[in-house]
């Protein structure tokens, strides 16, 4: 339904990677609207990174307030926005990378919610107490948290504030830690407001007990005594804070390098920032060229700018962005899962398969009877017949399996709709759960230290007769990776492709021979330059009529 004035942003930004990404997001907005999945009364922005070098979040953060400008004018200086980070390319999770990670499924709810409406209601209480301003989160973290009746968390003090999360020190060191001003907290009730001295990115252990980070809390029940560090995730700045990054935005012209919404603005921040961390390389971002005087510049310009922190000592922050986590917290019984209430069988037809107890996860999907799904399983918008056996720790995605194959243990397979030479074709990726899809080399004579399930690069080319070149990799630069590798083969049907891709797979654990030499090859990089979104939701779309029309029937 339309929401009445204040109840809802006024705006909600999702950031992508290109212009390609871009559209699919669009196209997914306009679907998603048009089934009625997501508030009416919002207004919906997608925000593609200008072309050229890769900015980082903290640079699409600066793009997207630009974005704003352009398209509501003064109008936006009123507006509570929303600001989802969702434009990377979901290497670690590549299930997600045609769609977008704010696209995932959850397997909760009847259509089953992706990440964007889960985002909506976790945060659906905050519009109301926000004074006008953007709020930055990321598409692949949950955050769920409990307070009293009597308390709310509101945004409405000039410069920066973050939320916070009691964590282990493990947890610390891979992110944001707040140094808390220790007269302003007890550690005490549900929810406390207060200042923070300075944020570390990344610190090591040393470092947060040297900065005084470490906060000992008596009613934690948490393994290794008590100690605990406050970690950050969402954070809100005003619209005066919002503006005048975007007026350095504009004076800086272009941007040639990554900057970090997380390292390079909150790192300027509180009384005990210093510029020390300007000079490092051990932030998050690649170095670019200048990365050191745009950092110098933000620091210059948001020193002295308050980081306010709200305290949610009953919370938990969960990340799903690799495929590991994902696969923990929809099928494992997570403490996720339990609170979130995750079903092992969601908007799905799914005879015989999975009682209540199960550890897998089935959503948006069609299982014909006679198929098994192991334990520790994800399947997502596909369909699997009746002679299909599925090992433990899978993902499947979007793909027609209607042939007898045993997918083995541990395997990500997904395919992908293509416009190849103006037809759609069907390419599937097939990977183990390990396989590192980041990894890349600068030399051919490496490309042995890539491993796709458990064999070199090399040994799996060799059994699939093709030969090792620079035109095996669909690189401009010399990145020689899983990702940019071309051995996926291009298929008239999405069954075949993900036939031909299971048999790839069958080939290099099994040793033996099979032969890609007569296909037109793609990498994962590729994929996603050709895919065809319209394809894939019209995939998507006939299994959700065709379980409607089962419920009907029921």
């Amino acid at each position: 339904a339309a929401a009445r004035p204040g109840e809802l942003w006024d705006a909600v930004v999702l950031t992508a990677a290109d212009a390609a990404q871009a559209g699919a997001f669009r196209e997914q907005l306009q679907e998603k609207l048009r089934r009625g999945e997501l508030p009416r009364g919002v207004r919906y922005l997608v925000c593609a990174d200008p072309p050229g070098p890769r900015i980082g979040n903290g640079g699409s953060t600066l793009h997207a307030l630009r974005c704003l400008e352009e398209q509501y004018g003064d109008q936006w200086t009123s507006f509570t926005v929303l600001l989802i980070h969702s434009g990377g390319y979901s290497q670690r999770l590549p299930t997600a990378s045609a769609l977008g990670k704010i696209f995932t499924a959850l397997p909760l709810g009847q259509p089953v919610y992706q990440m964007l409406e889960l985002k909506l209601a976790m945060y659906i209480d905050f519009p109301r107490h926000m004074r006008p301003g953007v709020l930055v989160t990321c598409s692949d973290d949950i955050e769920l948290y409990s307070t009293a009746v009597t308390e709310t968390i509101t945004f409405d003090k000039p410069g920066f504030t973050a939320l916070a999360h009691p964590s282990e020190l493990a947890l610390g060191t891979t992110h944001g830690v707040f140094v808390l001003d220790p007269e302003s907290f007890s550690g005490k009730g549900g929810l406390e407001y207060g200042a923070c001295q300075r944020f570390l990115h990344k610190p090591d252990v040393e470092t947060m007990q040297q900065s005084g980070a470490v906060c000992v809390r008596g009613d934690l029940p948490q393994p290794g005594g008590s100690e605990c560090v406050y970690t950050d995730s969402v954070f809100y700045m005003d619209h005066g804070t919002a503006r005048q990054l975007l007026l350095f935005y504009k004076q800086l012209g272009t941007l040639c390098c990554e900057i970090d919404a997380y390292g390079d603005f909150l790192q300027a921040l509180g009384p005990g920032a210093t510029p020390d961390y300007t000079r490092s390389s051990s932030g998050a971002c690649r170095e670019g060229p200048g990365v050191v005087a745009v950092r110098q510049q933000l620091y210059s310009l948001l020193q002295g700018t308050a980081l306010n922190v709200i305290v949610l000592n009953n919370s938990q922050f969960y990340h799903i962005g690799t495929a590991q986590e994902y696969l923990l917290h929809l099928t494992a019984q997570s403490r996720l899962g339990f609170e979130l209430g995750l079903q092992p069988v969601a908007f799905s037809i799914s005879p015989g398969t999975a009682p209540s107890s199960a550890q897998l996860s089935i959503m948006h999907s069609v299982l014909e009877p006679g198929s098994v799904v192991g334990p520790g399983s994800v399947i997502e918008c596909s369909r699997i017949g009746a002679a299909v056996s599925v090992g433990t720790g899978c993902i499947v995605s979007g793909s027609c399996l209607d042939f007898g194959v045993d997918i083995p243990s541990g395997c990500i397979l997904s395919s992908v709709s293509v416009t190849v030479a103006a037809q759609v074709r069907y390419v599937t990726m097939v990977f183990g759960v390990g396989d590192d899809l980041k990894k890349s080399v600068k030399l051919l004579s490496d490309i042995h230290s890539l491993q796709f399930f458990g064999a070199s690069l090399p040994e799996c080319l060799d059994l699939w007769s093709i030969e090792a070149s620079d035109q095996l990799f669909s690189s401009e630069e010399p990145h020689l990776g899983l990702w940019t590798a071309r051995i996926f083969p291009v298929c008239d049907t999405r069954s075949e492709s993900a036939r031909m891709s299971l048999n790839m797979l069958h080939s290099v654990q099994h040793k033996a021979a099979f032969k890609l030499s007569g296909f037109q090859l793609l990498s994962v990089e590729e994929m996603l330059t050709y895919k065809d979104v319209e394809d894939m939701l019209k995939f998507r779309k006939q299994i959700y009529d065709e379980i409607c029309l089962q419920r009907q029937k029921e």
